[in-house]
């Protein structure tokens, strides 16, 4: 397959056909009840804590602590493999996976770089957004789509776990702002419809997870609020 070939099949999502989900209920029940942890009993920002009066958390600590928490999670509670969730060593990638990746990824830069050139001042806010975005694909595709996919289909996996990653704990600081926020929850549910399409046609948790993370990092930056 010639690499433009691979890149215009990528970018038409026209990936190879991978296994559906193989784990079975009970580790099904398992991901949906490590994604309520996380989700509710916990929070996304560690509202749980803040609720009790417990200090408040900084991000740099939070962040990482939740993504370590959401594989382990994934892997030693529920037993399910890394390579079910999507994230698959590169060596197994299709070329049509790999370019289309890497076509993104400097494309995406390289545009970036020149609308938010100033976020290159912080590296370290920038890495933690990427971690932030990361994780949230991990939850809720990998973890919450894999299972309602495996569950309820393709079509109302995709859509009810994108009804979650939109109005669920993550973005309802949004409510605040009232009916401005509406245009702010569309953008949120088409996005993210795009990753869980995505996910779904290429099984690569890698992909999403990464174009999630870069947009963060350049997008929002050191918009704490957000993170």
């Amino acid at each position: 397959m010639t690499a433009s070939r691979a890149i215009w099949e990528g970018h038409l999502l026209q990936f190879p056909k991978r296994p559906a989900a193989t784990w079975d209920d009970r580790a099904g029940i398992r991901l949906l009840v490590s994604v309520a942890i996380l989700e509710l009993a916990i929070g996304p920002r560690f509202a749980t804590l803040t609720a009790l009066g417990l200090p408040v958390v900084s991000p740099f600590i939070r962040v990482p602590l939740l993504l370590a928490l959401a594989l382990a999670l994934a892997v030693a509670f529920a037993r399910v493999t890394f390579p079910a969730l999507g994230l698959r060593p590169w060596r197994e990638w299709a070329a049509t996976e790999k370019w289309y990746f890497l076509e993104v990824i400097v494309a995406a830069n390289v545009v970036f770089a020149v609308l938010y050139g100033q976020r290159l001042a912080d590296p370290a806010w920038m890495a933690l957004s990427f971690l932030w975005g990361f994780h949230q694909e991990l939850v809720y595709r990998g973890m919450l789509q894999g299972e309602l996919v495996r569950r309820f289909g393709r079509a109302a996996g995709v859509v009810v776990a994108n009804l979650l990653f939109t109005f669920g704990p993550l973005h309802l600081y949004h409510l605040a702002r009232g009916i401005s926020a509406w245009p702010m929850f569309a953008a949120i549910f088409a996005i993210g419809l795009f990753f869980g399409v995505l996910y779904l046609r290429s099984g690569n948790l890698w992909i999403v997870g990464t174009f999630h993370g870069m947009g963060n990092a350049w997008i929002l930056g050191a918009a704490t609020s957000h993170v």
